[in-house]
C-alpha cells in the first residue's frame, strides 16, 4: 500500500532509500538543509576549477552497477567512468609506491620493495577476494537486526578473523614497513585504526588492488546528479534549503517533520541526517541513544580539507597521492587514543585534473587536500594556516618543486563546517568507525526502538562508513519498510 514518506538529507544512502520506496509505489518527499543535494558529496566551482567537497575515491565499482542495474539502468547512462593508471602513488621519505592498475604491476612493484612478497601477495589477496564475497553478497546485505546474521556457513568458518586484526595478519606475512603501511591504508575508510579492525575486513584491499580505482568524469558529483535524475524519474520530489526542526511524534508514532514551523505530514519518516542529530529532533523520551552512548563509540576521523588552485601543472603527481613520510602509528595515535593535532600528520592530495581535463583549466591543476584528525578537536583559523604550510612544505620537497607561488586561491573545510554544514557529530567526516563491537547489529539500528514508522539510514548505522555501504543502507531500509509496511 502506497505511504507517504519524508526523507532528511539527500546524502548517498537517503537518494538510494528514495529511489527503492518511489519504485515501490510510494509518494517519497527528501528534505535537505544544503541549497544543493548530496549531503557530504558535493561540489565546489571556482573560477574554471571544480572540486568535489567530500568523497573523492571511487571503488567498488560493481557496488553502483548493482544499484543503477536495480532500476534497469546502467553507470554509463549517466557518466563516462575511466580505470585509474596507475591507481594512485605512496610518497615516503626515501621511496615512492606505485599501485598500478592491476595484479601483475602491483606484484612487480611488491617484489621491488622486497623480494619475494608477490607470492604472499597473490595468497592475501585470493583471501581477501573471498572475504569480498562474502561480505558484499551475504553479510552487508542484512539489516542488523539479529547477531544471527553474521553466522552463515561461510562466515562460521572464518570466524576467527573477526576476532584477529587487520594488523596482525598483514604483519605476520609481510616485513617491509613501506608494504605493511600500503596493505594497512585501505581499512582507514572504515575509520580505524587497522589494530583495531578485523581482518575479515582485508576484502578492502580486493576492492583496492583486484577491482582498482576509477574516475566519474568531472568528478564524483557526477553520480548524485546520476541518483537525483533517476530518483526524480522514479517520482521523488526534492526540496533543498530545507532544514528539519523537529520529527513531530504523536502516541508513539512519527507523524511527520517540521520545517520553518510548517509540519509536512508523513506516514513514514526516514532521517539520513547524522544518526545523532536526528535523534535531537526527537523529544528526550523517544531517543533511542544518551549522550554517554556516543560519547563512548569510536567515531571516524574528521578532516581537515583544503582545495587549491594553482596556476601551472604540478609535476611527479598522479590523480591520487598518499603521502606517508611520517610516523603513521603516531598519527593513528592522535586521532583515536589521545586527541590532538598531529605534530605530522600523514596526509592525502587529489589532483583529479591529471586525468580529467574538465576539472582546471587549461595548464592548471587543481589540489584537494586531506589531513585526517581526531573529530571533536579545537579548529581555528590559525591552525588551519599552520597545517597548510606543513602540507605544502611536504609537497614541495617530496615532488622536488616549488608550488606555493601557483596558488591562485585556497578554500578550507574542517571540524566547524562538518558540524555547522552536515550536523555532525563532534565534525566526523565519516560516520562511526567498523571495529569488531560496532559492526552489523552492534551499530546504531536502522528502525527505532522507541517510535513507529520511524527509521534511519547513512554512515552511522548498517553497514557502515563509505559511498558503496551508504548505497546499500538506502536499499536495506526501503526493504524493511517495505516488509513492515
Amino acid at each position: 500500500m502506497s505511504k507517504t514518506i519524508s526523507i532528511i538529507g539527500s546524502g548517498f544512502s537517503s537518494l538510494s532509500a528514495s529511489c527503492y520506496l518511489a519504485k515501490q509505489g510510494h509518494n517519497v518527499q527528501i528534505f535537505e538543509k544544503n541549497e544543493t543535494a548530496g549531503g557530504r558529496a558535493r561540489q565546489l566551482i571556482k573560477d574554471g576549477f571544480t572540486f568535489d567537497i567530500g568523497p573523492s575515491w571511487y571503488w567498488m565499482p560493481d557496488i553502483f552497477d548493482k544499484f543503477f542495474g536495480d532500476f534497469g539502468k546502467k553507470t554509463n547512462d549517466y557518466y563516462e567512468l575511466d580505470k585509474l593508471s596507475p591507481a594512485y602513488k605512496i610518497f615516503f621519505s626515501d621511496d615512492v609506491i606505485t599501485i598500478g592498475d592491476c595484479m601483475e604491476k602491483i606484484c612487480e612493484e611488491f617484489e621491488r620493495i622486497e623480494v619475494g612478497s608477490s607470492k604472499h601477495l597473490q595468497k592475501f589477496i585470493s583471501q581477501a577476494q573471498r572475504n569480498y564475497d562474502i561480505a558484499i553478497n551475504k553479510v552487508v546485505l542484512r539489516p542488523g537486526l539479529s547477531p544471527f546474521e553474521l553466522i552463515t556457513k561461510e562466515t562460521v568458518t572464518r570466524v576467527d578473523q573477526f576476532f584477529k586484526t587487520i594488523s596482525g595478519q598483514v604483519r605476520k606475512q609481510f616485513k617491509n614497513p613501506k608494504l605493511v603501511s600500503t596493505l594497512e591504508f585501505p581499512v582507514l575508510f572504515l575509520g580505524a585504526k587497522p589494530s583495531k579492525t578485523p581482518s575479515f575486513y582485508n576484502f578492502m584491499n580486493f576492492a583496492d588492488f583486484g577491482l582498482g580505482t576509477w574516475h566519474p568524469k568531472g568528478g564524483m558529483y557526477e553520480i548524485i546528479k546520476a541518483m537525483t535524475s533517476l530518483a526524480t524519474e522514479l517520482g521523488v520530489t526534492i526540496h533543498t534549503s530545507s532544514p528539519v526542526e523537529k520529527i513531530v511524534v504523536e502516541n508513539g508514532k512519527s507523524t511527520g517533520i517540521s520545517i520553518d514551523g510548517k509540519i509536512h505530514k508523513s506516514d513514514i519518516v526516514l532521517s539520513g541526517a547524522d544518526y545523532h542529530h536526528s535523534e535531537t529532533l526527537l523529544d528526550k523520551s523517544y531517543r533511542q541513544y544518551s549522550e554517554s552512548y556516543w560519547a563512548k563509540k569510536t567515531f571516524a576521523p574528521s578532516s581537515l580539507l583544503f582545495y587549491v588552485g594553482f596556476n601551472k601543472k604540478i609535476t611527479g603527481v598522479e590523480h591520487h597521492n598518499l603521502f606517508f613520510d611520517t610516523d603513521f602509528e603516531k598519527h593513528a595515535y592522535d586521532i583515536y587514543d589521545d586527541p590532538n593535532w598531529p605534530d605530522n600528520p600523514l596526509f592525502y592530495v587529489n589532483f583529479p585534473s591529471v586525468t580529467d581535463s574538465s576539472m582546471a583549466p587549461k595548464g592548471c591543476d587543481g589540489g584537494f587536500f586531506l589531513i585526517p584528525i581526531a573529530p571533536g578537536l579545537e579548529d581555528t583559523p590559525t591552525l588551519r594556516a599552520q597545517y597548510f604550510d606543513i602540507i605544502i612544505d611536504r609537497l614541495e620537497k617530496l615532488t622536488n618543486q616549488e608550488v606555493r607561488s601557483n596558488i591562485l586561491f585556497k578554500e578550507s573545510f574542517c571540524v566547524n563546517d562538518f558540524v555547522e554544514q552536515y550536523n555532525s557529530y563532534k565534525g566526523n567526516a565519516y560516520g562511526m568507525a567498523n571495529t569488531l563491537t560496532q559492526t552489523a547489529f552492534l551499530r546504531p539500528g536502522l528502525k527505532s526502538k522507541k517510535v513507529k514508522n520511524l527509521f534511519f539510514t547513512g554512515q552511522l548505522t548498517v553497514p557502515g562508513p563509505g559511498v558503496p555501504p551508504a548505497l546499500i543502507s538506502g536499499k536495506l531500509v526501503a526493504e524493511l519498510i517495505n516488509k513492515q509496511h
